[in-house]
């Protein structure tokens, strides 16, 4: 009998039957209405990729689809390819090869459609309408030859797509010069390329599978994913315009990101310096007030805007039949300012007084600057040595009169003795000409040797052979310096200080800046301003949209400028403008970082002039060379050396990233040389840039933790001097001087454990460096080398 209250618990070892399984079977369907869109906490919170059904990802497939369809649709639609305005594609035509004829592959698409419309008014560019295909081409050739590097690098900028050439009958599928401009393009960025290759009909039948794949393979190098195209015949041609018209375009921010026209034509109105330039506008919508940026040129306002009957299409056309045309607002349009103006009363500015310019130039009017040329040097030679001294005006008088002296004898004594030595000259070659036989030299030997002398820069040698130098000895002893017997340490290195650690220590990014850096703008937050830029740019609803046949008006265009492009340019036409982003105009401290070419080996200084293609611009600069490393603080680096990764800092305008960027240095032949490549980093003056210098000493004597230092200092001031300043050694010990010991620069030093013989102490000092103001447009080949010559001579006195 059961006790009242309590309940009866079942025991480990109760009995439990198998429950029937009638009714207890529920498929999915039954279980998803039991549950009335309940989910478990384990089911919610699993990837929800594994956990949908068939159904599901059926659904969100065409969801997907059916977005993307969309987002297509209303950026074709906002571009004008819906609306009859769209642009035909401009591709380009690069040969690789001396032998290759572009107009050879040309006739073949020309050739390859009868119906096809085709139109060559403008002999630089080649318009082909297919009715068969629904589209438009536009073609444009490379020119082949060094020189003309930079020029066809400001094509591919702007194109579409690009075919490159090959021929199967040369024996190197590129030859020097074609290998050298695939490099330069492949660091700026190829739009859509093509390989092309040609001539294939003329190789026997039997060797043409082995002959493509011999050249696959070379192209390999270059264009692993690329695939070769035949262009021997019509039925290759349409398979070419087919594949332009078809294939998916590589995207290329810096090009998208912006408004671009490549001019067809383009004309200087002297009365007015308008400079009118036509073309088909591509990229994003162009906005008559802001600026734009002609490379070579400068950058420039509009005045209007209008657009033109397309060349494509009939004259009855209703998508051409209204035209558009755009005033610039005076009161809306950018300013051309790229300069801040700074307050010359602000305490942190230090501009020179009146009184100290007009003592300056008082001193600078006593002296006068002479070069010493040796006799029989070209003028361009003589551009190039940096040898000036300073002569007062008032010694002129007693210097030209000792050097009379020196060269003139008034006394009889000194006549008669040149008599007497003339005399024995004579003997002495009559006696030579008894004993020896006439010998002839081989004069186009001789000929040859004074002709190759005359072509050789002797100080070009010796200043190349001082900079190898220089760039070793800074490779194997970084940084190091001998303290001067005659000057004082703390004289010499009075504006460095020493850093308890180079990571952590703190350095003021706004002490003690230099002048120009009052002239410059800055972002507070330069990244979020450059998505919100790009982002409203991209969403503009202005009048003159892509596609659009129109000619732009550009104002205030300098006929000594526009005579002076096309000197050095060679070409009157074909221009390529660029519309700016806010704030593009504007001055500030341009961060790129730059990696080395592989085939670069010449010595590359610090400061040095060189030849910067940042994105659209294109200009001259002396950057500074830093380490690309994390934190707050960078090394400066003396020299660019090869297979090195460096940060370029250099003053230019504001550009947003992305951008590819290339450094070139231009030979005398007016080709370039790519010496680097890389991407724009940031538009920020805040970098520090630190330069080291390391000044080392000796142990004399060693005492377990304590050791004497000799040959670091040579007196006792000093020593006193950088006392506070932290050791440390080559094998890694940390020490401060203690005491000096004598008058002639032995110190006691303490370390942190016990120092080796052969060790060497270091002290290290630091001095923020600023880039200097040296930006210039570049405009065409033999400008670097016209200006060279003064640039180096100024870099060199400094």
């Amino acid at each position: 009998m059961a006790i009242e209250g309590t309940i009866h618990k079942a025991g480990a070892l109760k009995q439990t039957n198998k429950s029937h399984k009638h009714g207890k079977h529920r498929s999915n369907r039954q279980i998803d209405a039991d549950n009335k869109g309940r989910v478990s906490l384990k089911v919610s919170t699993k990837n929800k990729s594994k956990t949908m059904r068939r159904e599901d990802r059926r659904l969100q497939a065409i969801q997907i689809r059916k977005n993307k369809r969309e987002e297509a649709m209303d950026k074709k639609r906002k571009l004008g390819g819906l609306s009859g305005m769209s642009a035909p594609f401009l591709t380009c035509f690069v040969p690789l090869h001396e032998e290759i004829d572009v107009n050879s592959a040309l006739a073949i698409l020309e050739s390859c459609d009868e119906d096809a419309i085709i139109d060559k008014t403008n002999p630089k560019i080649t318009y082909l309408k297919s009715p068969r295909l629904k589209q438009k081409f536009s073609f444009i050739k490379a020119v082949y030859g060094p020189g003309n590097e930079l020029r066809n690098l400001d094509c591919l900028k702007v194109v579409d797509s690009t075919v490159f050439l090959l021929s199967a009958s040369c024996e190197d599928v590129l030859d020097r010069w074609g290998e050298k401009f695939v490099n330069l393009a492949l660091s700026q960025g190829i739009p859509t390329p093509t390989i092309t290759l040609m001539d294939l009909e003329s190789i026997a039948p039997k060797r043409r599978a082995q002959v493509k794949a011999d050249i696959q393979k070379r192209i390999n190098k270059y264009f692993p994913d690329e695939k070769l195209m035949v262009l021997d015949k019509t039925s290759d041609g349409q398979n070419l315009l087919r594949r332009i018209g078809g294939q998916k375009k590589n995207e290329i921010h810096n090009k998208n990101n912006r408004p671009h026209l490549y001019s067809e034509k383009a004309e200087l109105n002297e009365e007015n310096n308008v400079l009118k330039v036509t073309g088909y506008l591509r990229g994003i919508p162009l906005n008559v007030n802001s600026l734009v940026h002609v490379p070579g040129l400068g950058s420039f306002q509009m005045t209007q805007i209008h657009s033109t009957q397309d060349p494509l299409k009939a004259p009855n056309d209703a998508s051409t039949s209204s035209n558009v045309c755009v005033y610039a607002n005076p009161a809306l349009q950018t300013s051309l300012i790229s300069e801040n103006i700074p307050d010359e009363m602000d305490a942190e500015q230090t501009f020179p007084t009146d009184a100290e310019i007009a003592q300056s130039m008082e001193e600078n009017n006593k002296k006068k600057f002479i070069k010493r040329i040796p006799k029989g040097m070209s003028d361009y030679q003589a551009c190039w040595i940096p040898d000036i001294e300073e002569i007062d005006e008032n010694n002129d008088e007693s210097e030209s009169d000792d050097d009379d002296n020196s060269f003139m004898s008034c006394d009889s004594n000194a006549s008669d003795q040149e008599a007497d030595d003339d005399d024995g000259m004579k003997s002495a070659t009559e006696d030579d000409n008894e004993e020896f036989e006439d010998v002839t030299e081989n004069e186009s030997t001789t000929n040859n040797e004074q002709r190759y002398d005359e072509q050789m820069d002797l100080y070009e040698e010796k200043e190349a052979q001082e900079k190898l130098k220089a760039q070793r000895t800074d490779a194997m002893w970084p940084d190091e310096v001998d303290t001067p017997n005659d000057i004082p340490a703390r004289v010499r290195f009075q504006k460095f200080r020493g850093l308890e650690s180079f990571r952590t220590s703190p350095w003021d990014v706004k002490e003690n800046l230099p002048f120009d850096y009052a002239k410059i703008f800055q972002f507070k937050d330069f990244n979020r301003i450059k998505r919100r830029i790009i982002k409203e740019a991209a969403e503009s609803d202005e009048t003159i949209v892509p596609g659009m046949y129109v000619t732009i008006h550009i104002a205030n265009v300098a006929t000594n400028i526009w005579e002076e492009y096309q000197k050095l340019n060679g070409i009157s036409g074909n221009l390529i403008v660029y519309g700016l982003l806010p704030h593009e105009n504007k001055m500030s401290v341009m961060n790129v970082v730059l990696k080395r070419a592989a085939d670069s080996t010449i010595p590359i200084k610090s400061k040095e002039r060189l030849i910067i293609q940042c994105g659209f611009r294109r200009f001259i600069v002396n950057p500074i060379f830093s380490q690309h490393t994390n934190g707050n603080k960078h090394k400066f680096e003396r020299f660019f050396q090869p297979n090195s990764t460096v940060v370029a800092s250099f003053f230019a305008p504001i550009q947003f990233p992305p951008a590819p960027v290339l450094c070139l240095r231009e030979n005398p032949n007016g080709s370039v040389t790519m010496i680097a490549n890389g991407i724009l980093m940031s538009c920020s003056p805040d970098r520090v840039v630190l330069k080291r210098v390391v000044l080392s000493g000796h142990p004399f004597k060693i005492n377990r933790r304590t050791a004497t230092v000799r040959f670091m200092f040579h007196n006792k001031d000093d020593i006193d001097y950088f006392k506070p300043c932290k050791l440390r050694t080559k094998c890694g010990r940390i020490g401060h001087i203690k005491e000096s010991l004598g008058t002639h620069g032995h110190m006691k030093c303490v370390f942190d454990g016990q120092m080796k013989s052969f060790d060497t102490v270091f002290l290290y000092l630091y001095k923020r460096i600023f880039p200097k103001w040296t930006y210039e447009e570049y405009r065409g080949k033999g400008q670097m080398i016209n200006s060279a010559a003064v640039s180096s001579v100024d870099i060199n006195m400094e």
